[in-house]
């Protein structure tokens, strides 16, 4: 019999109890908190440039788990997002006016109301988070009725009362007014206890209500402006490459007779 005490030696230490793992492989989680006026995007970069400061060995790898993890993952989904519903929206808009280019004049409405929450977030410094994204997702839906009201008049001006097309889309911005200012007042009020609100869960819910507050006061100041111009814009555009072509059909005829 071999005794013990010939090939180990006893000494007390610690130990941990659980060992965590990641994939199979051990791993350790280290949390932190935000500091006041430091955002969640500035977190993850100051982590990200002290784990490169530090000079861990290539056989250590690290990465972000939990609300820091998923806001990274959220971020780079958005701009996915995003376009697929303002591609939803023209798909929609197109099939509604059967035509291509009457969407894109309602779309043309959309960056005024980005603005506008991106100014409000300012102005009440308000970090752009997932919520803020949320709310200038659901603006998309919320601002583009300016312009299908004005343009939806402005057709039916058109095609039944024969007038011009720069007639037609003044004064549907003259009695088309009243309707949209109504609308968007009621959003816009609908929105503000979300960004004036107080308690618990505040903190969630101020960014949606800000950014939608922020981007119906914009755009409703600049659709009456910008989306005449844009649809007269387009009609002349239209006008011009209808001229050219009917031109090129002349000459084929000409030449074939």
């Amino acid at each position: 019999m071999i005794p013990l005490s010939a090939i180990t030696k006893a000494e007390p230490n610690t130990t941990p109890l659980v060992l965590n793992h990641t994939s199979s492989f051990p791993s350790v989680t280290v949390s932190f908190n935000l500091g006041n006026n430091t955002s969640m995007s500035d977190a993850t970069r100051e982590v990200g440039e002290m784990q490169q400061r530090l000079g861990m060995p290539s056989t250590v790898r690290g990465f972000f788990a939990g609300t820091a993890a998923a806001y990274q993952t959220s971020l780079a989904s958005e701009p996915a997002l995003v376009g697929t519903a303002l591609l939803a929206v023209y798909i929609v808009l197109g099939i509604l006016y059967e035509s291509l280019v009457h969407p894109l004049t309602i779309i043309s409405t959309l960056p005024s109301a980005s603005v506008g929450a991106m100014l409000a977030l300012l102005l009440f410094k308000v970090d752009l988070n997932v919520i803020s994204i949320i709310g200038i997702i659901l603006l998309i839906g919320i601002v583009k009725k300016n312009a299908i009201m004005m343009i939806d008049f402005a057709l039916v001006a058109e095609r039944e009362h024969g007038k011009s097309t720069r007639d037609a889309i003044f004064e549907a911005c003259r009695l088309r007014f009243r309707p949209i200012l109504m609308t968007t007042m009621a959003a816009l009020f609908g929105a503000l206890p979300l960004a004036f609100g107080t308690g618990t869960g505040s903190e969630l819910r101020r960014p949606l209500g800000i950014t939608i507050v922020g981007g119906l006061i914009v755009s409703q100041a600049l659709t009456l402006y910008t989306t005449p111009v844009v649809y007269l814009f387009f009609d002349r555009m239209r006008l011009r490459f209808q001229g050219k072509r009917s031109t090129v059909l002349h000459a084929g005829t000409a030449e074939a007779s």
